[in-house]
């Protein structure tokens, strides 16, 4: 295991943690790309995961020749087009038959659309949400940054289950104390800025009863959610100011430009994961480096845990 002198400390522990489980069962839906297949492969050479292929045959193994990849051994389900595989796939995490899903060469929408589908009997009471958790170089603690890729205007009501499934995901991945930052442009409650009041009504929520798990603050801006002396300066005395493991976003736009901006100008790592439905689905992207995409598998395989463990329902 590396170091925390390595550029990726929060990945590399959490991948080793990982690998002392039993792999987790993945459906892999619609590989028939070199880097969908190839993110399911090492995965599988790391033994986090025991894949289930499922997609136009003859694609996935012309993907598998052109990486020089053997699937000899490997359950490959044949699909005609990916619509068909998101729906099949979809149909194996509701039996049972495999522990999560994982992205492959097709649209986010598409896969999404067969999970949520009340025939496909993935959804449970919760909002699906999606999270990132985001290995940020000379950061102490991995950030969780929710939602970038799935609600994109969320309510106040959504935003519960935005926050408590991230706070779930946050008990998965083991930390013991849980600090929750509701973001927005600013740290006073304004009533021209609707987000400042959501993140008013999230705190008093969660003093309340109505979000359990974790310590939430907010409104709360970027610099004095993540930096304490950012925070001292202007006065703000929080258990969750300059100290946050969760940033919730006041929507999609800003949650995925903050990902984002992260991964390219400070050399973070992001792991998706898309949390509430009956099984984790890993959400991995063509630009995601080898360590996201293992990470991401790592996310899932320790909230397949959690909710067998009966210590979080975001999935399950």
């Amino acid at each position: 295991m590396s170091s925390d002198n390595a550029p990726h400390p929060h990945y590399d522990r959490l991948i080793a943690t990982v690998r002392q489980l039993p792999p987790l069962r993945v459906a892999v839906v619609h590989p028939a790309n070199g880097p969908s297949l190839e993110g399911a492969l090492s995965s599988a050479r790391m033994g986090l995961m025991v894949p289930v292929l499922v997609g136009p045959r003859a694609k996935i193994e012309a993907a598998a020749q052109e990486l020089g990849a053997s699937l000899q051994g490997i359950e490959l389900i044949d699909a005609p087009h990916s619509h068909a595989a998101a729906e099949q796939a979809a149909v194996l995490a509701r039996d049972g038959k495999v522990d999560a899903l994982m992205k492959g060469s097709l649209h986010t929408d598409e896969l999404m659309g067969a999970v949520v589908r009340r025939e496909a009997g993935l959804r449970t009471a919760r909002r699906i949400s999606h999270c990132f958790v985001m290995d940020v170089p000379g950061h102490q603690q991995p950030l969780i940054i929710s939602d970038a890729a799935i609600n994109i205007a969320p309510t106040l009501e959504e935003k519960v289950d935005i926050v408590q499934n991230a706070i779930d995901l946050a008990h998965a991945l083991r930390l013991t104390t849980v600090r929750v930052a509701i973001l927005s442009a600013m740290e006073t409650v304004n009533s021209k800025v609707p987000s400042t009041i959501d993140a008013a009504a999230l705190c008093k929520m969660a003093e309340r009863g109505q979000i359990t798990g974790g310590v939430l603050d907010g409104p709360l801006a970027m610099d004095n959610a993540i930096d304490a002396e950012a925070a001292r300066i202007k006065g703000i005395v929080s258990p969750v100011a300059g100290h946050a493991d969760v940033l919730i976003a006041p929507d999609l736009d800003a949650g995925n430009m903050l990902a984002k901006s992260l991964t390219f100008l400070a050399g973070a790592y992001a792991a998706g994961i898309v949390l509430g439905a009956k099984v984790p689905v890993i959400l991995t992207s063509r630009a995601d480096s080898e360590p996201a995409r293992l990470a991401s598998v790592a996310v899932a395989a320790l909230l397949a845990q959690a909710a067998r463990e009966g210590r979080i329902r975001a999935v399950g």
